[in-house]
């Protein structure tokens, strides 16, 4: 018995630890102001750091989210960042936002991902049509169609993307849980990667005939952010 006992411990201890070494460790400091100077910084977290000595409020702050992006695009959006590269206050703390302006009727953030943060929109102004598909192998689509001061929450991974569904321009913010949330814009990395994919290899996965991939393959890609 006291062996089926010590066993149990034991593997209990094993699950502890393995879920202790499964997180980013916490931070150590207050702050890890992101620099480019590889003599003086220390790395951390995919940036550099500054002497916390040295920092200053500008090392914390970014003017701008007030300023109405330029959506005169292919797409009719425009994202303004507010991550760790404009704030390098930010480096190590798990958070940016963005601006994202629509222009009326149509303006889209096409279909796209963040791979490393969830995100979370507030609607400024505007109505603006939003959702997001399931993983495999349902696939479900969650949509909702959102008014100033609602809140939508994209998990993070999932492909996602929102619509201007007025007649108005649109702003949202968005919030990320992430310094860096990337994002990959399906039809960018599907159709315009460099080099490109090979047409046989999407024309059977998307089931059409090779010539409609050329086709799509020949368009400019554009992105809004």
């Amino acid at each position: 018995m006291k062996g089926v006992h010590f066993l149990v411990a034991f593997v209990f201890l094993a699950l502890a630890a393995s879920f202790a070494f499964a997180s980013d460790p916490s931070s150590l400091q207050d702050f890890c102001v992101a620099i480019n100077d590889t003599k003086d910084g220390v790395f951390v977290n995919g940036k550099l750091c500054k002497d916390p000595k040295l920092a200053t409020a500008k090392d914390f702050f970014f003017s701008g989210l007030d300023i109405a992006g330029n959506t005169s695009n292919p797409l009719g959006s425009v994202i303004t960042p507010a991550n760790v590269a404009q704030i390098p206050g930010l480096n190590t703390l798990g958070i940016s936002m963005a601006r994202v302006d629509y222009a009326p009727y149509g303006g889209l953030n096409p279909p796209h991902t963040h791979p490393r943060a969830t995100e979370i929109l507030t609607v400024l102004e505007g109505t603006l049509y939003v959702g997001f598909v399931t993983s495999n192998p349902d696939n479900r689509l969650i949509t909702k169609v959102l008014n100033p001061g609602d809140v939508f929450v994209f998990p993070v991974g999932l492909i996602a993307f929102q619509l201007n569904v007025g007649k108005t321009k649109a702003v949202a913010i968005a919030a990320f849980s992430s310094q860096n949330p990337g994002v990959n814009t399906i039809a960018n990395a599907v159709f315009g990667s460099t080099p490109p994919i090979r047409s046989d290899v999407l024309a059977k996965a998307f089931q059409v005939d090779k010539n409609i991939v050329d086709h799509i393959q020949k368009q400019f890609w554009d992105v809004n952010n």
